[in-house]
Order: structure tokens, then sequence, then C-alpha cells
């Protein structure tokens, strides 16, 4: 039988990815400071989400989770919030009208600081320092001072979420979300591009359908749901001595929620059966999801399900696949067969990012959109060869006009990386890509539509 599970008995398992503080006290100090304070999200919404996501599971919904690979304390700024949430919206929208399903928002956004390395140190010019982990651990900034982790950071981060959920609401809730305004969502730098302008004609029918609607009665007053949106927050659960802190029991149920946020995930390093992760996340109550890459295997990937799901709950587990183009093809089917096959109840979701970087020849790390656009259709193919719902797509995106992914609608080159490349991690989908890549994804849905709508009966 498993151990009995509180928000500490982590901190007895092995465990990966953890910074090195210098100062233990003041680390405890801070996270001792993070219980006193009021929690992000709510239990309730978190059950929303789940309830949301167990749709997803049962092929009546799709899951369109994106946002920034690491946010950041110097890019904080609503604009930039806003502009993210915009081209989320535009996606949704189309992915929608297309498939003819919900669409659950679920926002890379409001915590998704700390990453993952490699490597715990860097060398340059002959100069080694520890590895940059996120802006609530230690400073993108090569200096000795700015790679200390420090534990303050991680006050700042809490701040910046909820700063940056206060905002997320009002525009979720408070007009912005209209669908009456599906027009105006389109930045700039994108109006004029092909899918720019196919958005346009989208746009323009569903404004005829309003208006067709509002003629019979059906107005925002009457339905709440044409002027405003649910959209959740999620992020990686990497440092866990925050996640412990703001880890509370819900008073109307008895549960343990994490309430950094209405999502967490497990990354494609820190899945390990017995490590810390897996055990922390196993008791909250919150949706969870589970990276898969090409290492791991079948029996493995059971194992993991079992320990984060053993209930078989539709909507707790969200199987984010991140395997590249080049093995999506042989890797998944494999995976997606021995999970059917023993009867989980999981949402797929394509992560078409993480397993295509690569180092351009002018040194940035960047993503070709051909082979973001390949593991996505191959995805989906794979779904459709094995009668499966293709549940979701997990992107890194911004609504900045960045040059960090090659090719796409602007057609943007290795030399043109340097023009405005942002991240302080991994390259992102501007707004002209991820639009690209909603129709390609709303083509596949209709496809699938197509392929499983039921047969009509004939008449006597």
């Amino acid at each position: 039988m498993a151990q009995v599970w509180t928000p500490s008995t982590w901190r007895d398992k092995p465990i990966k990815q953890v910074p090195q503080y210098p100062d233990a006290a003041a680390l405890t100090a801070v996270e001792t400071r993070l219980k006193s304070y009021p929690p992000l999200v709510f239990a309730g919404e978190a059950r929303n989400l789940t309830a949301a996501l167990g749709a997803v599971a049962e092929g009546k919904a799709f899951l369109l989770q994106g946002g920034d690979c690491a946010e950041s304390f110097a890019e904080f700024h609503p604009d930039n919030i806003r502009d993210t949430f915009r081209v989320l919206l535009q996606m949704a929208v189309v992915l929608t009208f297309a498939g003819s399903l919900p669409v659950v928002k679920v926002g890379r956004i409001a915590g998704q600081f700390a990453k993952p390395r490699s490597e715990d140190t860097e060398t340059l010019n002959g100069v080694t320092l520890p590895s940059y982990r996120g802006d609530n651990v230690n400073s993108l900034e090569f200096n000795a001072q700015g790679r200390v982790p420090d534990p303050d950071r991680l006050l700042q981060a809490y701040g910046q979420s909820a700063a940056t959920l206060n905002l997320i609401r009002a525009f979720a809730t408070g007009g912005y979300a209209d669908l009456h305004n599906v027009h105006r969502w389109t930045l700039d730098f994108i109006a004029g591009s092909p899918a720019s302008e196919k958005y346009r004609a989208m746009s323009a029918r569903i404004g005829e359908a309003l208006a067709f609607m509002e003629a019979c009665g059906i107005t925002p007053e009457l339905v709440p749901q044409l002027r405003s949106t649910d959209f959740y927050t999620s992020h990686e659960a990497l440092f866990l001595g925050y996640e412990q802190a703001l880890t509370r029991v819900d008073s109307t149920s008895g549960d343990w929620y994490c309430t950094s946020a209405h999502l967490l995930w497990i990354g494609d390093r820190t899945r390990q059966a017995d490590g810390a992760h897996i055990e922390f996340c196993r008791g909250i109550k919150n949706p969870l999801g589970l990276k898969c890459g090409p290492s791991i295997a079948e029996d493995d990937l059971l194992r993991l399900i079992d320990a984060l799901n053993p209930e078989n709950k539709a909507g707790r587990l969200t199987l984010i696949c991140r395997f590249g183009s080049d093995k999506v093809a042989e890797k998944f089917p494999k995976l997606l067969r021995a999970v059917t096959r023993e009867g989980k109840k999981v949402v797929w979701s394509c992560d078409p990012m993480h397993g295509n970087t690569i180092k351009a020849s002018t040194g940035y790390k960047t993503r070709p959109f051909d082979r973001v656009l390949k593991e996505t259709r191959t995805f989906f193919e794979i779904h459709r060869a094995e009668g499966t719902h293709a549940g979701g797509i997990h992107l890194e995106l911004t609504g900045k006009d960045v040059t960090e992914c090659l090719g796409g609608p602007q057609d943007i080159s290795e030399t043109d990386l340097a023009r405005q490349y942002d991240t302080h991690c991994d390259p992102r989908l501007n707004a002209s890509q991820a639009l690209d890549l909603a129709f390609l994804v709303a083509e596949n849905l209709r496809e699938e539509k197509k392929l499983f709508r039921p047969a009509k009966t004939a008449q006597a």
C-alpha cells in the first residue's frame, strides 16, 4: 500500500532539478511566509477544470494549453498578458468553430517561472556558473551574484502571479472575451497574413451568426457564455517547496489542493516513479499533466498513471506527448495502444515544441515551424488510425512579434532570429505562427469528426 500522504512526504524521496540555496534558513523563512499568503486559485475552480477535462477525455471537448516558456520579471506588463490571452482566444474560436467542440482554455501563465535544466552549470568564456533556472530562482544575467539562488524571488513570483491572475480574470469576465469582439482580437503585426485573412473571414461568419441569434432573442444578457469565458492557469510543478507552501485543505471537501495553479504538470526530467515530484502530485486533487517523451516505456507509463490517477477518473490526468517530428510515428502508437488496452481514462495532448528544438548556425536555439506542424499532423493521424480522441495541444507561444521559431507565415530565417529573440529560455511561436497552427488543428478536428460521426439510420 502507498504510504500516507501529506504535503511534505515528498521531502523523504529522491529529487532532481533542485537549486542549491546557500542559506537554508532564509529559504525556510520564505516558505513559511508563503504559507500565510492567500491562495492564488480556489479548489472549486480546480474541480471545474477537472470536470471540463473529463469531457475532453470522453471525446466531447478539446484542450488548448499555451503560453510562455518561462515567465520573466523583466517582461511583466499588462500588454504582454493581454496579447497572449487574445492569441489563445483567437485559437480557441478557430478550434470551436471548426470542431463544433467546447475548447478548454488553459494558460502557461501566472506561475510558469521555474525551468528544468540539462546541466547544473553552464560555462561562458571560460567562466562556469550555476545554470539559470527561472526568474523565481536566479537571474538570467551571467554573473556570479545573479546566478545564486535567492529565496526572495519566490515572493516576487507569487506577487506577479497574483497580479497576472487578477488581470486575466478581468479579461475573461469583464467583456474583453465577448464573442462580439472576435474581429478585434487580431494583433496588428499579423494583419494581412494568410491565417489572418482566414480568421477575418471566419469572424465575419461568427458575426452574422450572432446577429441572427440576437434577432431570435438570444443575447449576452441571457446567455453569459457569449460575453465571458472560463480560463485556467497551469505550470510545471518543479520547485516543490513553493508548491507545498501554497497547498491547502479545501474547506468543503477536506481534500488537499495546490492553490498556485489550477493544473500542475510533471516534466519529462522529474517523472521518476519513486521520486519527489510524483509523490507530491499524487496527493493533491488538482488535475495533473504528465510529460511523455520518447524515453518512456509502456509499463513505466502505466505505473505512473496508476500512481497519479488510481481511481481512473476522467479529467484527472492529461498525458502531454513530446516526441519530436522524427520519433512520434515510431514511439507514440505503442503508448497509445497500451493505455487504451488497459482502459485508462486520460486526455491525450500533443506538445509539438519540446521535441523539435535545434541549434541554428547563428547560435540561437530555435524550432523549425514545419517540424512543429509535422508532429501535430502525425499525432492526429495516429489517433484517427487507432480510433481514439486527439484531445489537446500544448504550446509555448506569445502574443509578441518575436522571431524565435524558423519558418511560418513570416518565413523567418536563421538570420532573422536575432531581430527579436526575447525568450528567457526556449523559443516560442509568435501570434501568426500560433494562429496558423490553430487552423491545422481545426482541419484535423473536422477530419476526426467526420470519421467518428455516428451513421444516420435509414428511414423506414
